[in-house]
């Protein structure tokens, strides 16, 4: 469970190494509801960076987009097991969806292959 203001660790060699939640793209705070967004496995997120490599074409304070691929707070699937992570973790896209970076490092979570990550679920070198 992500919300607001929660740091990432980034997943990819995009350069960027922490990235940071400041809005969950495809959902509203609509009146009568919790007005608290919580994100998940598969959200996407835009994020701005804020450490970031030296030399890398992302640079500490650039506003991108993200999707969730790992979480600490565990995810129900549909068979009623549970999968949770050591960390939380983020892999940048572009507007088309596909990774910014050419490599994924550690696991991700299975639930991006039903969002349509195929590119992500592809590149990691486990999906759990």
């Amino acid at each position: 469970m992500i919300q607001k203001e929660t740091r990432l660790e980034v997943a990819d060699n995009s350069g960027a190494k922490i990235a940071m939640v400041i809005g969950v793209l495809g959902s509203s705070t609509a009146s009568g509801k919790f007005t608290r967004l919580q994100m998940g496995i598969g959200d996407k997120v835009v994020c701005t960076v804020k450490k970031a490599l030296a030399n890398a074409d992302v640079k500490a304070g650039d506003k991108v987009q993200a999707v969730i691929v790992r979480t600490k707070y565990p995810t129900r699937r549909e068979d009623g097991s549970y999968v949770r992570f050591d960390s939380n973790a983020c892999v940048l896209i572009d507007k088309e969806g596909n990774p910014r970076g050419t490599r994924i490092f550690g696991a991700v979570a299975r639930e991006l292959r039903e969002k349509n990550y195929m590119k992500i679920v592809s590149l990691a070198t486990e999906v759990v």
